[in-house]
Parts: structure tokens; C-alpha cells; sequence
């Protein structure tokens, strides 16, 4: 059985990586063991050995599905006293064999307390039972009738009985149970039954916002009917979205009564509205994934409207649980050597897989994928390039009615970011209405501008039909030297920079002259390196590409280039082939292209990997190249990876003066640099503890 404790990941083809542990990964699992209807004992057999499956698989939290002792479709055999405590012995014989194994994990049954009969989740950790989390959501209609046999969970605040053994053990649907290890503060479990979900107002929306949190175990039982698993998947998928959290849903599978129903065993585990793994109907498999809490938090963090709704209710209660407790005695903590033997116990040798957030050498089964500005499926990544270009023109359109300007100036290379300016501005005039001819695409050859590039620009320009002009910067930079007293033989960044600023200094004045403004063309990948010349390219009217990183506009060219066919298609192709450069260096003996960004500054998409987990989730360095060296395995070497993470972290740092003073540009996805909305970072702040991260890396 050991196959079903695949991950999302490894479902994928995954390879695993094994690295240190910290960074906030924890593994989670969602299972459907095979039962029997009202075989409590056989019951116990199969709870226990999908318990023990996940913990040598690292599981760290463990969701079996709803009435797991019993089995979902008891019917009224649940009034019975003989079903009843048989339920509560097998639960005592569960803690008793978990007492070493360090798993928090759930285990549906019934419970009798008091006049009350509750459908409950035993939350069960190293040999303690945590609490008794009550189902509040009763369905009774169609084919459900659980209002015949149980009692919704009390309004009342937790109470606390003795059950299976154990004394003080909270009930209520109320409670959210608390990691205490050191470095797990972040794993914080929520417990909801099925129907709880489906309602209006989930018990799983105050365990967030109100008790934070982090994962959510739903035990469930929902049989299946046309429609219906789409729609569940669904359910599961936005409620983790809402609640920026990790969400596991265990389902009913092989064993309950087919009497009038069929229960499917779909499992699923999402995080922040992404399923990451789930099984197929039918299978009793597991679905497993490690969740990423630091992204969670993050999120968390930098949404301000995250925080307790007027709506919430009180009385919650918080229950604090240990994985150490698993290397001692049921409901006890260890200190010491003792301790220490568990913190490093791991699946080597048929020990123990500690939890994820715990372990010194940790397996990771996660797709991150290498590209994360780029959608994996063509059909999303076609309208998601339709959606950025039309947010881009619209904005620029939008600039255009405000100011009354009917002309606008491109410089434009043959390079990738002109064009895709020069593609934008196209489609703002067309939806304003504007003719193309009041567009400019100025060709500004220099020294080291080459034949491929001058002419895939006056191609494009003139298959466009805009105004296409070539001036010639060599005499007015050749002149500037003479000014400065700068030696043309030496080529360095005067000698770069002079040339962009030439350029910019045309751009400017020719816009003037025509009552027009200068697009700008830099890309997100660019300003993240500050790979721009300040008061040079740097600058423009309004930098429609500025927050679109380099990864992405190929892919927009690459769609645009469909789009159009014929003439433009194969411009735009050949443009697409061309060596990123920006051409102030000579060119070879042969006229070819002898300056190559990527060489100077690293991959882009390298640095578009780190720019996006550093911006968006504020990841460490550290943790960035961990998962850098999974995803671009066999691609990159790990000195690679690190190395050009040190260039990312070095230049990013350093060069926030140019963004500091950004022109306007609109933003069209999460992750952008404009020192008015998103990024707002001092330009002398120091870099120091994130070099010193990296350089402990190596």
C-alpha cells in the first residue's frame, strides 16, 4: 500500500529532493481506508495501518473521512449501546498504538455525551486525544438523515469530558489545535465535517481569521452523483482561497452500505485555491502534498482586509499538541536527549518519518513550477496573454484620452521589449480610434547595433503602418565623447550609456516636436536588476511594459506573432530568436550580436524565479534556492543557481534608486515594482543578511 502515499508532486512525475528542513513545507494527507459497516474492531485495523502508512510517508496532519469507526450509513445502529462503546474502546486501542508515531490524525465516530449524541472527529496526536470536534451542520434532506440520530454542535462554549481514557478532553465545534514545537508555531489545524463546508458560513471561517488557522481536516461522507465531484473540488479549492490556507478533504469510500448510495472516496488537498493533489474516483487512495505555510502567512500578511469579521462568534478554544510527545509516554512531553532523538528521527532504517517542519533531511514532493509567470496550460497562458495585452493597451489608451494625445514615440530596437511596446501602442490607437501613422518608431542605429535587429525594426514598423524613422547616433555620441574627453577605444559604461542617453535625448525632443510623449519599454525583469540607464531608457512618458516580466513577453510575442500571420508572424519570430542584448558594445568580425545580457547578469528566468517568490510571498534566499534546484533540475547546477542568486540579491538592492523615481505604467499582475503601489523600499537599504544567507548556502 505503500504506493498511495504519493504526493500531488510525484503523481506528476516529480523526482524527489531531498533538503533541509525550515522552510516551512509540512506534509498533509487525506485518506479513505476500506471498511466495514459497524465493524468497529476491523474498523480500528484499517485506521491504524493508514496511520502508520502516513507516518513513515512524513505525514504531519492525517484526515480519515467522517464516522470513520463505524462507518457513514449505520443508520439508527448508531442509537445502539454495544456500537457505542465499542467505538470509544476502539479509539482508546488507537491512541494507545500512536503513542510513538508523531502524526496529529482524525478518527470519525460517534459520541454519546450526556442526552446528546454527536458525529464527531477524534483529533488524535502521540498518544493524546486533543478533543472531540463536533459536526454543526446537520444535513436533513434528499438523502441525508442526520437529524434522526445526532445533535448539532452545542452553541455553548467547549466542554470537557473524559472519553476513551483519557480526562479533560474538550467537545465543541469550536476548537483549533495549536503546535507547540519550537519552529511549528505556523501549524495550526482547523477540523470541520462535511456539510460544515457546504453551508453559508463554514466553522472554518472563524478557525481562520478569528483562531489563524493555517490547515483545515474536513472528515467527510459525500456520496456521489452526476456533477457532483466538479462542483466539490470546486468548494474545497475556494474555500482555501478565501481563507488564505491549506485545505484536506478525506471522503467515504469502499465499504459503506450501497443501499440507496455510492460513496467514491474522492480525496483532496488544496492551498490557497490551487488543488494539489487529489485522487482518482473509486481508488481509496490517498492525496498527499506538502503545503507551503510561509507562502500562507504571507499572503496573509501583505492582504490588509485579513482580520476578524464583524460576523465572528467567540468561544473558541485553543488546544496545544506536541510531536515530541511521540518519543515518550501518551499526553507527555520529552526533554532533553530524548528529544533531541526524536527531533532527528527519520525514515532511514524503518524509523520514523518525523513531520516535515521538524525534520533535519527533508523529501520534498512539490511541482514549483520554473516559470511562475507563465501559466503550464496553453489555453490559460493564450487568454492570460489576450487579458496582460489588453490591460496594457486600455491603460495606455486611457493616458491618451486624458492628456488629448494623438502621437505617441518608440524607440524601437528590434528587440523584444520595443516590440512588444510597439504591439501595445498599436492597440491602443486602434481602440481610440487613432491612426496608426501617429506612432513613431524611431530606429536609433549605434555602435553596436547589427543588420538583423535594424531591419526585423523598419520591417515590423512598416508592416504595422506606423511613421518608421532611422536617425543615426554616431556623430552626436561621438561628439559627447570629444565633450567629456572620453577615449571611444575604451568601452566602458560612459561609453554604454552615453549611447542610451543619446537615444532617450532623441526620443524626448522628437516627441516634443510632434505634440506626442515617449512610450517607455523596459520590462519588470530590467528594473528588478536595474537593468536600465538611469535618465536613459530608464525614462518615459508612460512604461507600458513595467510591470511584465521577461519571461512573459516572450510568450506575449509568441501569441501576438500567431495572432497576426503573414509577414508580421515571421518578423516577430525572427525577433523571438534574436540574442537579448541592448547593443552597445560592437559587434563581431562578423556583424553578429557580441554583447549578451544573460551572460552580464544571469538567466531571466532564473531571476524571474527569484523575483516572484521574493516579491510576492517574501520568501529567504535560502528557501528561494531550494526550490530554484528542484525546479530547474538537470537544467541548472547548484553553484549555478546560487551564484546568480547572489547577482539577483546584490543588484536588486543596489540599483532601487531607478525604481524609486519609476515613470507611471499599469500593472497587470501581483507582482510589480512601482515605488507608488506595490514595492516601496528604501534605495539605500542594505543587503548585508541576505548576502550572508546565500553565502552560508554555499
Amino acid at each position: 500500500m505503500e504506493e498511495l502515499y504519493e504526493t500531488g508532486a510525484a503523481g506528476l512525475g516529480a523526482s524527489v529532493c531531498h533538503e533541509r528542513a525550515g522552510d516551512g513545507f509540512f506534509r498533509i494527507a487525506a485518506a479513505s481506508p476500506k471498511i466495514r459497516v459497524a465493524d468497529v474492531e476491523g474498523n480500528a485495523e484499517a485506521v491504524l495501518a493508514e496511520v502508520r502508512r502516513a507516518a513513515e510517508a512524513g505525514v504531519g496532519a492525517l484526515v480519515l473521512p467522517e464516522l470513520t469507526l463505524t462507518g457513514y450509513t449505520c443508520a439508527d445502529l448508531f442509537f445502539d449501546r454495544v456500537l457505542l462503546r465499542s467505538c470509544e474502546r476502539a479509539l482508546e486501542r488507537i491512541l494507545t498504538e500512536t503513542r510513538e508515531l508523531p502524526l496529529l490524525f482524525t478518527v470519525g465516530l460517534p459520541v454519546p455525551c450526556g442526552e446528546a449524541l454527536y458525529n464527531c472527529a477524534a483529533v488524535c496526536c502521540a498518544g493524546r486525544l486533543l478533543g472531540l470536534t463536533v459536526k454543526s451542520n446537520l444535513p436533513n434532506y434528499s438523502e441525508f438523515y442526520e437529524r434522526r440520530w445526532f445533535t448539532p454542535a452545542p452553541v455553548n462554549p467547549v466542554r470537557f469530558v473524559s472519553f476513551a481514557g483519557q480526562d479533560g478532553v474538550p467537545v465543541g465545534a469550536r476548537i483549533v489545535y495549536r503546535c507547540a514545537d519550537a519552529g511549528m508555531e505556523d501549524v495550526r489545524i482547523g477540523v470541520e465535517i462535511c456539510e460544515d463546508l457546504w453551508v453559508a458560513a463554514p466553522p472554518s471561517t472563524d478557525m481562520a481569521t478569528v483562531q489563524g488557522a493555517t490547515i483545515i481536516l474536513n472528515l467527510s461522507a459525500s456520496d456521489e452523483i452526476i456533477g457532483k465531484s466538479a462542483y466539490r473540488r470546486e468548494l474545497v479549492r475556494t474555500q482555501s482561497a478565501r481563507l488564505f490556507c491549506a485545505y484536506a478533504y478525506a471522503d467515504a469510500s469502499e465499504g459503506e452500505s450501497t443501499t440507496d448510495l455510492v460513496f467514491a472516496g474522492e480525496n483532496l488537498v488544496a492551498e490557497n485555491g490551487s488543488l494539489l493533489a487529489q485522487t482518482p474516483l473509486f481508488s481509496c487512495a490517498a492525496a498527499v502534498a506538502d503545503v507551503d505555510l510561509d507562502r500562507l502567512m504571507a499572503e496573509r500578511r501583505r492582504t490588509t482586509t485579513w482580520q476578524r469579521p464583524a460576523f465572528a462568534r467567540g468561544g473558541m478554544q485553543e488546544v496545544h499538541f506536541s510531536f515530541a510527545g511521540a518519543c515518550g509516554a501518551a499526553g507527555e512531553g520529552v526533554e532533553g536527549e530524548a528529544a533531541a532523538r526524536c527531533g532527528a528521527a527519520d525514515s532511514a532504517e524503518g524509523t520514523l518519518a518525523t513531520p516535515a517542519l521538524m525534520r533535519d533531511a527533508l523529501a520534498i514532493d512539490r511541482v514549483f513550477p520554473p516559470a511562475p509567470f507563465v501559466p503550464a496550460d496553453a489555453g490559460d497562458l493564450a487568454e492570460r496573454c489576450e487579458e496582460i495585452l489588453n490591460l496594457q493597451a486600455h491603460g495606455l489608451a486611457t493616458r491618451l484620452g486624458h492628456t488629448g494625445t494623438k502621437r505617441a514615440v518608440i524607440g524601437l530596437s528590434g528587440g523584444l521589449d520595443s516590440t512588444l511596446a510597439l504591439l501595445v501602442t498599436v492597440r491602443a490607437f486602434d481602440l481610440t480610434g487613432l491612426d496608426r501613422t501617429g506612432i513613431t518608431a524611431v530606429s536609433m542605429p549605434g555602435f553596436g547595433t547589427t543588420t538583423r535587429t535594424k531591419t526585423n525594426a523598419q520591417t515590423l514598423a512598416e508592416s504595422l503602418g506606423v511613421d518608421f524613422r532611422e536617425i543615426s547616433i554616431h556623430k552626436a555620441v561621438e561628439q559627447h565623447f570629444a565633450d567629456i574627453g572620453h577615449d571611444p577605444a575604451v568601452t566602458d559604461v560612459t561609453y554604454e550609456n552615453s549611447q542610451a542617453r543619446e537615444r532617450t535625448q532623441i526620443l524626448m525632443d522628437l516627441a516634443n516636436s510632434r505634440g506626442g510623449f515617449v512610450i517607455g519599454t523596459g520590462d519588470l525583469s530590467e528594473l528588478a536588476l536595474g537593468w536600465a540607464t538611469y535618465n536613459g531608457d530608464h525614462m518615459s512618458m508612460y512604461a507600458v511594459n513595467a510591470s511584465v516580466p521577461k519571461t512573459l513577453v516572450r510568450h506575449l510575442m509568441d501569441y501576438a506573432a500567431g495572432a497576426f500571420g503573414g509577414t508580421i508572424e515571421a518578423t516577430l519570430r525572427d525577433i523571438l530568436a534574436t540574442p537579448v542584448s541592448p547593443e552597445l558594445l560592437p559587434p563581431t568580425g562578423d556583424g553578429e550580436i557580441a554583447q549578451r545580457t544573460e551572460d552580464l547578469v544571469g538567466p531571466y528566468e532564473l531571476h524571474d524565479y527569484f523575483l516572484y517568490y521574493l516579491l510576492r510571498f517574501g520568501f529567504a534566499p535560502g528557501k528561494i534556492f531550494r526550490m530554484a534546484c528542484r525546479s530547474f533540475a538537470g537544467a541548472y547546477d547548484r553553484e549555478t543557481i546560487l551564484a546568480w542568486l547572489r547577482v539577483f540579491y546584490r543588484r536588486f538592492f543596489a540599483q532601487q534608486f531607478k525604481r524609486s523615481c519609476l515613470p507611471d505604467g499599469p500593472k497587470v499582475g501581483s507582482v510589480t515594482l512601482s515605488p507608488r503601489g506595490d514595492w516601496r523600499m528604501p534605495s539605500d537599504a542594505s543587503a548585508r543578511i541576505w548576502l550572508a544567507e546565500i553565502d552560508r548556502l554555499a
